[in-house]
């Protein structure tokens, strides 16, 4: 039945919104930001990335799940750094607190996988600053969880940077990154838990954080999301592992494995392939499927034929 929902709702996803009386509109890879105010606006679409390009076909119910799994994990993880919610009107939009955000991107790992393996297989050993032992094998789990931050590029690709060397460029004081470091690490252990809880192992995933008008450090942007994310099924784990074999995982790891086979990794003068219907619906499938896993409730996809219409009567009603 949802197979057949996310068919229905092919031809009225939500690519982008052009608010203009909300304010400054900022078009990131997957969110329209409207400035208003103390406020921002963040209006969470259909579009999917990967290898830091927007792909030409979007996802059915992708910003759904994406701001409600955010929603979810901001509400589970409050009482360990403030973040930015104030309201939620609408099942793709979340009101927030306006911060200054930090330069960097804090990723932290508790698993080999993904860019890091990438990384490791081509035989570096020093991640980030971060040593990494002989041995491991694609998706062992680390001694610890380690940080790997990244700065946030404008445009192209996030470059992946030491503590050292935000120090040393001032992008951060020590006292700084001291203390979001600690914040990284906890939150990380906190999805760890609620992860585990849903039968699922939080394998990577990354933070943002800013300052409000107070100066308070604030958890921003998203957390805990399969964009955001790398997600494996607990149950599965060592026997795949001991056997060489993929993790069963709920990630976004499946589309940039897909443009792969399809010749396309991000490399200039490469060019992007369609989404075909079929792959569409796949991966609008796994997004939900991350949802309920993770959460543990069932998703309640509003399918709204002009979802446009929908989110500005919403969001006029919570700004009175």
């Amino acid at each position: 039945m949802i197979q057949q929902l996310i068919r229905n709702q092919l031809n009225a996803t939500l690519n982008a919104t052009h608010f203009t009386h909300l304010g400054a509109r900022y078009g990131g890879k997957v969110r329209d930001t409207y400035a208003a105010g103390d406020k921002l606006i963040l209006i969470t679409s259909d579009r999917i990335s990967a290898f830091d390009h927007i792909l030409k076909q979007s996802i059915p119910f992708k910003g759904q799940v994406l701001n409600g799994v955010a929603t979810y994990f901001f509400d589970q993880t409050k009482d360990i750094v403030q973040n930015h919610i104030l309201d939620v009107p609408d099942p793709n939009v979340t009101i927030a607190r306006r911060c200054a955000p930090f330069p960097v991107e804090f990723v932290v790992r508790g698993y080999l996988a993904g860019h890091a393996w990438r990384t490791y297989q081509s035989g570096e050993r020093i991640l980030c600053g971060k040593a990494l032992p002989d041995g491991l094998r694609q998706n062992s789990k680390l001694p610890q969880p380690i940080l790997t931050p990244a700065t946030k590029a404008e445009e192209g690709h996030d470059e992946d940077i030491s503590r050292e060397e935000i120090i040393r460029r001032h992008i951060l004081t020590e006292d700084q990154f001291n203390q979001l470091e600690g914040y990284a690490l906890a939150l990380f252990e906190r999805g760890t838990e609620c992860a585990a809880r849903q039968g699922l192992i939080l394998v990577d995933t990354k933070y943002e954080f800013g300052l409000d008008a107070k100066g308070v450090i604030t958890l921003i942007d998203e957390i805990h999301t399969p964009d955001s994310s790398r997600y494996f099924y607990a149950d599965t784990y060592e026997e795949l592992l001991s056997s060489d074999k993929p993790q069963r995982q709920l990630s976004k790891e499946f589309v940039r494995e897909w443009l792969m086979d399809h010749g396309f990794r991000g490399l200039e003068g490469q060019v992007l392939p369609d989404l075909d219907d079929s792959f569409r619906i796949e991966v609008a499938t796994r997004y939900i499927e991350l949802f309920e896993q993770i959460t543990g409730q069932p998703f309640k996809p509003d399918t709204h034929p002009d979802p446009v219409s929908r989110i500005e009567a919403a969001i006029e009603k919570a700004l009175g």
